[in-house]
């Protein structure tokens, strides 16, 4: 139990960088490959960018210790749980459009990751 808690936080941690990401890049605005290096300081300045890279070491470190115990082929099928967050957390703080076919999408998914986690 104590594996898929790790594995859970793992997971919801790097959904949360994605969703802080995205709210930086928002508000650093749209990255050109002519605009670049112009658009580095605003990146480099952006707490939310800084908080997305807090949320990605914490969940890399705690990615390590999950493959410390378990194997890769019964954790790594979790990451696919980060879809549904990240839809979710894109729906409501964002308001990202989820249509039907995401929404069957994401139940393809959940079903997947409960079968893998019975095995």
């Amino acid at each position: 139990m104590i594996n898929i808690l790790l594995i859970l936080a793992s997971v919801l941690l790097n959904s949360a960088a994605q969703i802080l990401m995205r709210k930086g890049m928002m508000v650093v605005g749209e990255v050109h490959i002519s605009n670049a290096m112009q658009m580095l300081i605003p990146m480099i300045t952006n707490i939310w960018l800084w908080l997305c890279m807090v949320c990605y070491a914490v969940s890399i470190f705690l990615w390590m210790a999950v493959l410390s115990k378990v194997e890769v082929s019964y954790a790594y099928p979790f990451l696919s749980v980060g879809y549904i967050v990240a839809a979710v957390a894109g729906y409501y703080f964002f308001g990202e459009n989820i249509s039907l076919i995401r929404v069957i999408g994401i139940g393809v998914i959940c079903l997947g990751v409960f079968l893998i986690s019975r095995s």
